[in-house]
């Protein structure tokens, strides 16, 4: 059941935006329905592919899907690149929800990174917003992406991440999938795209997420990674399904590639975590959403002008 003292935040890489080959959206249709099951009031998206086209369009519908019989709603979408046609989106629900700005952060020539800053009702200070698609296939470019991500998550800041991370956990005792066992796949561009040397060796990257919620020299993390934190301090072991590829039996079992995180006064307000693998969802994509489930009194807590930065 959901409550009224909650407030969901929905990951989703929804795979080409729902579109067959062939122009077909009875997918997009399923996994309208998928989202809006959710009662989310965020929904930070991945591959938004053709969402640009004919005035932004498809962005629309999507945001009046998601608004059901109430206000549509606010959505905000990313640039697509000439190497990308796929951009990153986040959709806010207008009740809870108010804009105060609207960022669009580049890292090269993949997915900018898709940023609004809002103000949650009844909080006094910010709480930024971020949906981001770390590059595919060159760990060098993940690194910087994730680099780029933590300048979100400077000291007095407030924020909530989530995508597709195309790496690994970093932290592997609680995890439910191994990491792929590269004897055992064929497909040498995959190994090129997940793995790094180190120490003259190559092995699986989890850079981005040591950057983004590892401790260093004494340093706490920048960020908190809601699996991990719900697994092990919420007592939640599903929190830590994998979440991708859903089909694809070629490059290993399935990963927890996307993961949503949130700076640490955020975290604490944390009362679920969820990763939605069911038949539907398999219909329409090869990864999974990720359901972050908060208390909404404790989060506007957490956004006292005292904790964060005021306005």
């Amino acid at each position: 059941m959901h409550g009224d003292d909650e407030f969901r935040v929905v990951s989703w890489n929804l795979e080409h935006n729902g579109l067959g080959r062939d122009g077909a959206d009875h997918h997009w249709y399923l996994a309208m329905d998928i989202l809006t099951g959710l009662r989310p009031h965020v929904v930070l998206r991945q591959e938004l592919t053709r969402a640009t086209l004919n005035g932004r369009r498809a962005m629309w519908a999507e945001a009046a899907r998601l608004g059901g019989d109430g206000p549509q709603f606010i959505p905000f979408m990313a640039s697509a690149t000439p190497e990308s046609p796929n951009p990153t989106g986040i959709y806010l629900d207008p009740s809870l929800c108010r804009t105060t700005e609207d960022h669009e952060h580049t890292t090269g020539i993949w997915h900018p990174i898709c940023n609004p800053v809002v103000r949650l009702r009844g909080a006094l200070s910010k709480l930024s917003l971020a949906s981001y698609h770390l590059s595919s296939f060159d760990p060098t470019r993940r690194a910087s992406e994730a680099k780029r991500l933590t300048t979100l998550g400077k000291p007095g800041m407030a924020a909530i991440i989530g995508g597709d991370a195309n790496s690994y956990p970093h932290r592997r005792q609680a995890e439910k999938a191994p990491l792929p066992d590269w004897n055992e796949i064929s497909d040498r561009s995959h190994f090129e795209h997940r793995t790094i040397e180190r120490g003259g060796t190559r092995i699986c990257d989890t850079q981005p997420d040591q950057i983004l919620a590892g401790e260093h020299h004494g340093l706490p993390p920048v960020f908190i990674e809601l699996g991990h934190h719900a697994a092990t301090r919420l007592g939640q072991p599903d929190a830590l399904l994998p979440t991708a590829s859903l089909r694809r039996t070629d490059q290993g079992p399935p990963q927890r590639i996307d993961r949503i995180y949130a700076t640490p006064q955020i975290a604490a307000a944390l009362t679920r975590l969820e990763t939605l693998d069911t038949d539907d969802v398999r219909k329409v994509s090869d990864h999974a959403p990720v359901l972050a489930t908060f208390n909404l009194t404790a989060l506007q807590h957490a956004l006292a002008p005292d904790r964060t930065l005021a306005a």
